[in-house]
């Protein structure tokens, strides 16, 4: 059975950092890109960053470059998404992905950035 299981949200102050997993189980995870996903209330999902099944290529949403860095670890089936210098703007459901022949979700996990 597939799994996409997302840990690590929270609130935090503007500024502060936190860091997401997504743990996956079920599929041949190296095979797969991963890539984080974030809603908010109200606006369409937006795609936060992208990383390739082995790691070596990576990409960022224009709004989150420099703050940001997706990584993963393919022996530990597990993806992060470290975020600093976090803005009341990323506020919003940080979910994962896994896409090649299929795509897979998880449930996400609730990031607020708030004084």
């Amino acid at each position: 059975q597939v799994q996409l299981v997302e840990s690590g949200g929270g609130l935090v102050q503007p500024g502060g950092s936190l860091r997401l997993s997504c743990a996956a189980s079920g599929f041949t995870f190296r095979s797969y890109v991963m890539r984080w996903y974030r809603q908010a209330p109200g606006k369409m999902r937006e795609m936060v960053a992208h990383i390739s099944g082995t790691g070596g290529s990576t990409n960022y949403a224009d709004s989150v470059k420099g703050r940001f860095t997706i990584s993963r670890d393919n022996d530990k089936n597990t993806v992060y998404l470290q975020m600093n210098s976090l803005k009341p703007e990323d506020t919003a459901v940080y979910i994962c992905n896994a896409a090649n022949y299929y795509s897979y979700w998880g449930q996400g996990t609730q990031v607020t950035v708030s004084s």
